[in-house]
């Protein structure tokens, strides 16, 4: 594994046989949550209400906020289904990234389109990463399923901070309006489909990729890619105040061949969960994937094939 200091990434992590256990058990199935008009059947969402939601964070929340990567664990003892010949189907499709407006305040490390979700699920505050994507609205976030939905439950207190660095916020907290999953994530938690897209609410009168920028987005695309995957790792060793990398060629999960997934050598933690995989080295490339999660004793990040499925989800998203 290759791993940048000045860069951040991320992944849950679970031991081999605890995964293999959860997902042939078998689990309860959620009712998936509402849409919100959307045509596409494979999209649910949610509107958000977002008062409060940015002064909530405050420092010691964000401080205090657990890694996402429980919830990840919790889709497992769920059950997982997994419908491989969905998600490869569908033509490659990209989309072009947009350049944000240059700003004097801008830390040397950190991207200023990728950065921190912190979230609450129920009365737990957790932390993810995520990733402004190029979208029609202006206003898209990539993060993993998990850090949205988890058991048919919507995240609350939903907020984005870009280029997060140590507790500073260059671009401020970004609250979102409205949060979207693949319905097979929502219904059964299936790791397959552990991708989800925020819509945030302009901030000081300003759309998020007009002040930050946003990823050009890959859908349908060979297997076996080399990726630069980013996060922000918060569990042991790592303690989430900075940006972290990995990068790597792209190789199946042969432990749960049946999530179709794909992993890059790295050892980050939990927190990096939801940060981006861009195809290629660096982090100008079309986005691709998210850390979804990992093995104990494995240092590999796995994450979601993009077929059509989330695909469907990023567009009903994009143009919300």
């Amino acid at each position: 594994m290759t791993r940048t200091r000045s860069l951040a990434s991320g992944f849950l992590t679970f031991s081999a046989a605890a995964v293999l256990a959860l997902t042939s058990a078998g689990g309860a199935s959620a009712t998936p949550a509402p849409s919100d008009g959307t045509s596409n059947p494979s999209v649910a969402s949610i509107s958000v209400d977002a008062g409060g939601a940015a002064d909530y964070w405050t420092p010691e929340r964000m401080q205090s906020a657990l890694p996402g990567d429980t919830l990840a664990g919790k889709a497992l003892e769920r059950g997982n289904r997994s419908s491989l010949a969905v998600v490869e189907k569908g033509k490659p499709s990209t989309t072009k990234g947009t350049k944000g407006k240059p700003t004097i305040a801008k830390s040397e490390n950190p991207v200023a389109h990728i950065g921190k979700v912190f979230f609450t699920m129920g009365t737990t505050n957790y932390v993810c990463s995520g990733n402004a994507v190029s979208s029609a609205n202006g206003s898209t976030v990539a993060t993993a399923g998990h850090c949205v939905n988890e058991s048919g439950a919507y995240a609350t207190n939903f907020v984005f901070v870009p280029a997060y660095d140590n507790g500073a916020a260059p671009y401020g907290k970004w609250t979102a309006k409205a949060l979207y999953a693949p319905t097979q994530w929502v219904s059964t938690g299936d790791m397959t489909y552990d991708t989800g897209f925020a819509v945030m609410n302009p901030l000081n009168g300003q759309k998020l990729t007009d002040v930050v920028g946003g990823s050009g987005t890959a859908f349908n695309q060979a297997r076996g890619l080399t990726y630069t995957a980013y996060g922000y790792p918060q569990a042991s060793p790592f303690d989430g105040t900075s940006l972290w990398s990995c990068t790597g060629t792209a190789s199946n999960d042969p432990n749960n061949p049946q999530f179709g997934t794909q992993g890059i050598p790295c050892d980050m933690t939990g927190g990096s969960s939801g940060g981006p995989w861009f195809i290629g080295i660096g982090s100008d490339g079309l986005q691709n994937s998210i850390n979804s999660y990992g093995y104990n004793g494995s240092a590999v990040m796995y994450g979601p094939y993009w077929g059509s499925v989330i695909e469907a989800t990023y567009t009903n998203a994009a143009k919300s």
